[in-house]
């Protein structure tokens, strides 16, 4: 059973929006500017980051545009979730991981034509102030694996770590 990110975009108070992720919920902009987005983990200020857009990966989608983005890769049983700027304007804004068991916000503090994409099926415009809540879902997807079958075996067959090695 992998675990899921639910959550949506508030404005003014109000849910404008909700989407359900396996894999990612990313926010950035439709045009190549820059946004700035303050995090939030529960109560506390996490920073506020600039970068072409902020990734948030569950376990499942840390091997997908989060690793591409130079995110680490979090093994299914972690109870984690990657946090990853997209093309950061600064060097100090760094990948992190982050827990799954507080919400996780992004306000959208400067940017235009910014979305929040929740596994890029469900799409929200975001307008500045505009916050994009996600908490770990009830709901968890399952995979069926055959006899034998190694995460690990996985991550080396895809990524090639094989290679080299007799």
């Amino acid at each position: 059973r992998r675990p899921m990110i639910e959550g949506g975009v508030w404005r003014d108070g109000a849910q404008i929006f909700k989407g359900c992720a396996l894999n990612d919920v990313v926010v950035r902009s439709s045009t190549s500017s820059m946004i700035e987005l303050r995090v939030s983990v529960g109560a506390d200020h996490v920073a506020n980051i600039r970068s072409d857009g902020v990734i948030v990966a569950s376990p499942t989608g840390s091997t997908a545009y989060a690793l591409s983005a130079g995110g680490p890769i979090l093994h299914p049983g972690i109870g984690g979730w990657a946090m990853v700027p997209v093309a950061s304007h600064t060097l100090s804004n760094r990948p992190i991981v982050l827990p799954d068991d507080q919400e996780v916000l992004l306000e959208l503090v400067q940017g235009k034509e910014a979305s929040a994409n929740f596994d890029m099926h469900g799409l929200a415009s975001m307008l500045l102030g505009d916050t994009v809540r996600m908490q770990r879902s009830q709901h968890k997807a399952r995979f069926l694996h055959p006899r034998g079958w190694s995460y690990y075996a996985t991550l080396r067959n895809k990524l090639h770590w094989h290679e080299g090695n007799t």
